[in-house]
């Protein structure tokens, strides 16, 4: 059976040199002061998720709202393994695709072909499935004369198509998304809701965050609200929406 159990975790990010960055002013403008605090070495501390207790199972579209800086994106990176808790438990059973940062790990000096086997590797899809699918990836990126070239020559945008066709070629069992993905012209953005679409008809799980209420009211039958790195309310869509967004 599919699922993702979150028994008390929390993320602390420790914040280096903190008083002599100028990144500083910007990964705290957002935060809650309650939430900045200061280790016995000095160095300061955002907890960026205190005490979640979370149960995902079979059938759940669960949308995730919420301020900026309040805990979403973090809570995203815990159910997909790229954070590691500073305390508590996870517990998962199922494959899991995640659409939050899908650009990341691309090598701009590399072709794009090159860059197609470096993120399927990333997300745990063998040589053999990516040479397979090669012409697939390429044919629905739509980057067929350029795919020769080192990335460093693509647009964001080409970049954010090529890294579409790789993360979605699989069918993944548990489905985790930062917003709805926008990529490409009209035509192209046809193409990924399409695909999304058909993926979300047969992912188990759907995690979705989202500042759209209607994303959320349309996608998700259950809604987090997350507040100052914590779960305020969890509830049907149309309950904790009618709330949040008022």
């Amino acid at each position: 059976m599919t699922y993702i159990r979150l028994k008390n975790v929390s993320v602390d990010i420790p914040i280096f040199n903190a008083n002599t960055r100028s990144l500083k002013k910007k990964l705290l403008r957002p935060l809650s002061l309650s939430k900045i605090s200061q280790d016995k070495k000095g160095i300061q501390i955002i907890q960026a998720l205190k005490n979640i207790n979370l149960n995902l199972t079979e059938g759940d579209r669960i949308g995730i709202i919420g301020a900026n800086g309040s805990g979403k994106s973090t809570l995203l990176r815990v159910l997909n393994g790229i954070y590691a808790p500073t305390s508590g438990q996870i517990l998962s059973e199922g494959n899991i695709a995640s659409l939050i940062d899908i650009s990341l790990g691309m090598n701009s000096e590399a072709t794009g072909v090159e860059n197609i086997y470096i993120q399927g590797q990333l997300l745990g899809i063998s040589k053999n499935i990516i040479k397979e699918n090669i012409d697939k990836i390429i044919d629905f990126s739509e980057l067929n004369e350029f795919i020769e070239l080192p990335i460093r020559t693509y647009s964001t945008g080409m970049c954010l198509r090529l890294g579409f066709s790789v993360s979605t070629l699989l069918q993944p069992e548990i489905l985790i998304m930062d917003e709805w993905l926008s990529v490409g012209d009209a035509n192209f953005s046809k193409k990924v809701n399409s695909r999304l679409s058909n993926l979300l008809e047969k992912t188990k799980i759907f995690v979705l965050a989202s500042h759209s209420k209607d994303l959320i009211i349309n996608n998700c039958n259950r809604v987090l609200w997350i507040e100052n790195g914590s779960i305020r309310l969890d509830n049907t869509s149309k309950e904790v929406c009618e709330q949040y967004f008022l």
